[in-house]
């Protein structure tokens, strides 16, 4: 049961999954319809290119893999486990989440594939960052298994269980924040193409202050 989730915990978590709402919808317009912030249709497509013999495309659908994969690697390496816990570095790691967006945006400027992977190490790094919050999965750069959640508390409700609201007001975020982010990503796409992506990369970085400023607030 989330009965403490401090109130930063549920502004973050709206504004991570509005960051990768925001960067999917460029994925989903600009990188050939592909997303971008999870792995699923990916996945799929890596499979159905091999079947189709599409060696090239496929190498390309593989690296965004890999990339998401060395984005999650890195917030392992630095973070230990995915468990949230006040004190750790998030700060660096979303500054980090920013540049490598700063990146993709100077790579896609130059119709480069590696813009591509740079965007999927960002949302790898970024959804490995919290994981589990009070025994709650918590994901940030998808929503599948925040709707299977909120499926199966309703469920445990009408069978006569107790409903955690706090966990449902969470998940509830997530979800707003992906649509938001998806809206938003596609109006800004669609008046500064790649160069959108100036906006999530920004926002790494205000949300990397603010953790910044209240880590030492609580450390006074």
């Amino acid at each position: 049961m989330i009965t403490r989730l401090p109130k930063w915990v549920e502004y973050g978590a709206f504004i991570l999954a509005l960051i990768a709402g925001f960067v999917n919808a460029v994925g989903l317009l600009g990188f050939q319809h592909q997303s971008i912030s999870h792995l699923s249709g990916i996945t799929t497509l890596i499979g159905t290119g091999l079947a189709n013999s599409s060696f090239v495309h496929t190498a390309h659908l593989a690296f965004i893999v890999v990339s998401f994969i060395i984005g999650a690697v890195i917030s392992g390496f630095f973070l230990r486990s995915g468990a949230l816990k006040m004190g750790r570095n998030y700060s660096g790691l979303l500054a980090l989440e920013g540049t490598l967006l700063l990146a993709a945006v100077g790579f896609l400027n130059f119709d480069s594939s590696l813009g591509h992977y740079f965007a999927s190490a960002a949302c790898g790094l970024q959804n490995a960052m919290v994981t589990t919050y009070s025994g709650a999965v918590i994901r940030t750069t998808h929503v599948t298994g925040i709707f299977t959640d909120i499926g199966i508390m309703i469920g445990a409700k009408l069978r006569g269980e107790s409903f955690d609201t706090r966990k449902a007001l969470l998940f509830s975020l997530i979800v707003l924040g992906f649509i938001a982010g998806g809206s938003f990503g596609a109006f800004m796409f669609s008046q500064y193409n790649f160069n959108a992506l100036y906006i999530p990369a920004a926002m790494c970085g205000v949300l990397a202050l603010s953790y910044r400023w209240y880590r030492q607030g609580q450390a006074v």
